[in-house]
């Protein structure tokens, strides 16, 4: 446990005009909260019931009002350099997290054309097709969760998180979650994991309480990914066209 403290300027009016400020000085006890992601029906820290990778899971908390928490003495996401380049005919993170109001980039670093889009609960857009070398922007305005794709190519996926809270984390490779300094408090917790999939896009959620004696989330049991990346249709609601040979959009630019 550590201790921050914040200072609260308190103003006191004497008659006359006069003024007099006082400064008070308050503690707030904050902790690291940790936690461990399973699939449900799995075996073992860090396992799935076929030994595949534990899928990426992404835990909030946002403070319930009046209970604590609300002065957030975490470190803000940052805003700066956030992007998703495309890359490989893949999305490069998989999993991106933002401060509501954010301006992400997408920059196109493959040899050929993609159509970024979202049309999902989150942020709903529609890049149009764009050359390698190229880039857009999209501004990510009010929380949610946005599944992004590819028109042209069904293999690439992506999740962008848009958060009002500093306080979240990703889980690493075997499951393990850590979010530094959570004010003592009354939260809710958030969870959304990749195979929850993306008609599933409103997170899991519960009420905890963090407190000297209660900073961990224990497990949390998601389900278990089904091997394909967050199946889905094209922008017009039909699946995917087999790649034509001879069109340009999957023609390696010279």
């Amino acid at each position: 446990m550590s201790y921050r403290r914040s200072l609260i300027w308190v103003a006191m009016l004497w008659t006359g005009g006069a003024g007099l400020h006082a400064q008070a000085t308050t503690e707030v006890a904050i902790t690291t909260v940790r936690g461990r992601v399973e699939v449900i029906g799995a075996r073992g820290a860090g396992k799935t019931r076929h030994g595949a990778a534990i899928p990426g899971t992404v835990v909030w908390l946002t403070p319930m009002a009046g209970a604590g928490g609300e002065a957030t003495t975490a470190t803000p996401i940052s805003s700066a350099n956030l992007r998703l380049a495309q890359k490989n005919k893949s999305f490069e993170p998989h999993i991106l997290v933002v401060p509501a109001g954010s301006m992400v980039e997408f920059p196109n670093r493959d040899p050929f054309f993609h159509n970024v889009f979202s049309l999902f609960e989150g942020k709903r857009f529609d890049l149009g097709l764009y050359e390698a070398g190229t880039s857009r922007m999209v501004r990510f305005d009010r929380p949610g969760i946005s599944y992004i794709f590819c028109n042209i190519h069904p293999e690439m996926s992506a999740v962008v998180i848009t958060l009002t809270t500093p306080l979240y984390a990703i889980s690493n490779g075997g499951g393990k979650l850590s979010l530094a300094g959570v004010p003592y408090g009354r939260y809710m917790l958030h969870v959304w994991s990749e195979g929850m999939g993306a008609e599933n896009a409103q997170p899991l959620t519960r009420e905890i309480t963090i407190s000297e004696n209660a900073s961990s989330l224990g497990v949390i049991r998601v389900p278990e990914a089904n091997g394909q990346r967050m199946a889905h249709k094209n922008k017009y609601g039909r699946e995917y066209d087999e790649p034509t040979p001879n069109n340009s959009v999957y023609q390696q630019q010279r």
